[in-house]
């Protein structure tokens, strides 16, 4: 897994990647998509500004994972802080969803639409629309990856245990996806940056 972003001319970016590495970001994606849940789909015959108007959740999500990738706007020390931050949640916290899935279901399309090239694998162009979307979900990926294994501050250091693990731990394989999709995001926002 040593796929590394490039720019393209237009403000896009490319890299190869094996049919492994399609397989598991893919997987990945979905998996993220089924995390965040479904969007909610306008009901027959309602305005369709409505939705717009929607109040969302006033509670942060008790999954950790979720919890994460939702943060609360303005911690919880207080009442007022709780409260504010209840009613910061229940009017984007729909929009955020909306953006997260899109973003997941947009690195999913663009992996469907692969052609493989010769023997090991293909070429993934994106365009600088879809390397926004592919950012973002880059980003929820580790976010929740981390969570799940809780990484921390000093896990991430080149010195941390991260990089120390044995490969008997069972960890190992979703530590080195993360450790991986770090490195595809850095890439990419380096693909990104103007010169």
């Amino acid at each position: 897994m040593a796929g590394h972003f490039q720019a393209t001319p237009g403000g896009g970016a490319s890299v190869a990647l094996d049919e492994v590495e399609v397989a598991i970001l893919r997987s990945l994606a979905v998996q993220l998509l089924e995390l965040i849940g479904p969007g909610d789909e306008p009901v027959e015959g309602e305005d369709p500004l409505a939705a717009l108007f929607a109040e969302g959740p006033s509670e942060p999500p008790s999954d950790p994972a979720l919890a994460r990738l939702f943060p609360e706007a303005y911690g919880d020390e207080d009442k007022e802080l709780r409260e504010a931050s209840a009613e910061f949640r229940r009017f984007t916290e729909n929009d955020l969803r909306t953006r997260k899935r899109d973003d997941a279901l947009a690195v999913v399309r663009s992996l469907d639409a692969l052609s493989p090239v010769g023997d090991s694998g293909a070429l993934l162009s994106l365009t600088s629309d879809e390397c926004h979307h592919w950012l973002g979900s880059l980003n929820d990926l580790r976010l929740t990856i981390g969570t799940r294994l809780e990484v921390s501050d000093e896990d991430e250091g080149q010195d941390g245990s991260l990089y120390r693990l044995p490969d008997s731990d069972p960890r190992k394989p979703m530590v080195m996806a993360y450790l991986w999709l770090g490195a595809l995001q850095e890439t990419l926002v380096e693909t990104l940056m103007p010169d």
